[in-house]
């Protein structure tokens, strides 16, 4: 029987289920942050891969997945699964191949050239695929648990937490179980005959605990919201994209998702290349990536009464001013060690809070959605915006290999010329500012809580229940 929308008050969540949310953010961290610290580095530094190659390799390959997002959510939208859901067991059934496909990441088959750059290029593919279909979960079960938005935003901050955990993991921890396995020395360098076989045992380990990740996720968690109109119909291409682009506050959210993911981009991936060669130790990206960590879970947890203190769109906007001002002394003077560090901290700072509000905005505008167009299409809204995030983040990463390529990077010196250093340090320095100026004007023109107050109006005018 359809449940009735109008009476339908779902309680509070409990702890185990934003636990499931939280493991599930754990496990695809570790695979986000040890891909994206590591695998560059493994095509150029193991695998002997040119770095502009293997930066259109990574390009190609998130094209790829920009692409393939809104294919698999619209195929989603108009799919459910025999227990009655859409989005949850997404996260049972791809588990598996999903952690697999991780592993494959990291192998070296001992071909010739052209061989592991076509094999690079398939695996990634393969990839690229598995995890969107793991993303599906991930990104919409915010929306599809609970209706209450004090519920939604803790699991967002969960959901960090664990991204938190996961990055720890990724960045942390895989330095020495590298090192266990034989693909690094104490110096944090790779060790000739042992490198390869070091990288596919750790990425084993990796693809373990994503199996563990996901199935906890499942088993724990939930759909419980309903469409309000019975309409089943099938959704067609032109009419999802109409229901998504008729919703200012969706463009608007994706224009701050685009600037987020160039960010992470740029910066997760220049840091062990800054570590490397402007440090001198692969090893200290950990010990900065340690620091990112530490704040990055002090502020999630404080992102709530954050948000509760100064209203959504001020806490959007002093994350971004944050961001920025982090900034300032490692432009100035990017060889100081405390700018390296002061830059992770308000990086930590300011991408956890935007982190925990755009995907609470997701959420919202889901039913933002749903109202306009009396259609839950809550996959298409985190593909959807996906598709464009994506695309920056390729670009981002063309930027970053491209810049080294021209810059005269060379992975067989030991040091490199001073203007691949230069563009390294803006990397991390003056090109995230300015896209985070970009974040700042996005900020301005959004007020999704305003769109929210007069919808729930509507619904309360109507005598449907709304989210408190």
């Amino acid at each position: 029987m359809k449940q009735d929308v109008r009476t339908n008050v779902i309680p509070p969540l409990k702890f185990g289920e934003k636990f499931g949310f939280l493991t599930f953010s754990t496990a695809s961290n570790v695979v986000y942050q040890f891909k994206s610290i590591y695998y560059l580095f493994f095509l150029t530094n193991v695998l002997k891969i040119d770095v502009l190659v293997a930066g259109m390799i990574l390009t190609i390959g998130t094209v790829w997945d920009a692409v393939n997002d809104p294919l698999i959510g619209f195929w989603s939208v108009n799919h459910k699964f025999k227990n009655g859901e859409r989005c949850r067991p997404f996260a049972l059934w791809f588990a598996v191949p999903w952690a697999v496909s991780v592993v494959l990441l990291f192998c070296d088959f001992k071909t010739s050239q052209t061989a592991a750059v076509i094999l690079a290029l398939v695996i990634y593919f393969i990839f690229e695929s598995f995890n969107t279909f793991v993303a599906i979960p991930y990104n919409s079960m915010g929306g599809l648990a609970t209706n209450r938005d004090a519920d939604r935003r803790s699991i967002n901050v969960y959901r960090n937490l664990g991204g938190c955990i996961g990055s720890g993991i990724g960045a942390v921890a895989c330095l020495p179980l590298l090192k266990l396995f034989g693909a690094l020395d104490n110096g944090g360098n790779l060790i000739d005959g042992s490198s390869s076989r070091g990288f596919l045992l750790t990425a084993m380990v990796m693809g373990a605990v994503c199996i563990v990740g996901s199935l906890t996720h499942y088993f724990t968690t939930k759909e419980r919201v309903v469409q309000i109109s019975d309409d089943e119909d099938h959704v067609s291409a032109r009419s999802a994209a109409k229901m998504l682009f008729r919703c200012k506050s969706w463009v608007l959210n994706m224009l701050y998702i685009i600037c987020y993911g160039v960010n992470n981009v740029l910066i997760m991936s220049s840091i062990t290349y800054y570590a490397t060669y402007v440090m001198g130790s692969t090893g200290a990206a950990t010990i900065i990536q340690a620091v990112y960590l530490v704040v990055s879970i002090i502020t999630t947890v404080l992102t709530g009464p954050l948000d509760r203190l100064l209203g959504r769109k001020r806490t959007m906007i002093f994350a971004a001013a944050v961001l920025i001002l982090g900034k300032v002394w490692f432009v100035i003077d990017p060889f100081a060690v405390g700018a390296i560090y002061l830059n992770a901290v308000t990086v930590g700072i300011g991408l956890s809070i935007t982190f925990v509000m755009f995907n609470t905005n997701r959420n919202n505008i889901a039913d933002l959605i749903e109202w306009q167009s009396g259609r839950r299409i809550d996959s298409l809204v985190s593909t959807g915006d996906n598709l464009a995030a994506k695309l920056a983040q390729a670009g981002a990463t063309q930027l970053l290999t491209l810049s080294l390529h021209m810059a005269g990077f060379n992975e067989a010196l030991p040091a490199q010329p001073d203007a691949t250093i230069a563009t390294i340090n803006a990397l991390l320095g003056w090109v995230p500012a300015v896209v985070t100026f970009v974040m700042l004007a996005v900020l301005c023109a959004m007020n999704i809580e305003k769109d929210m107050d007069s919808m729930n109006a509507e619904k309360a005018a109507r005598g449907i229940s709304v989210s408190d």
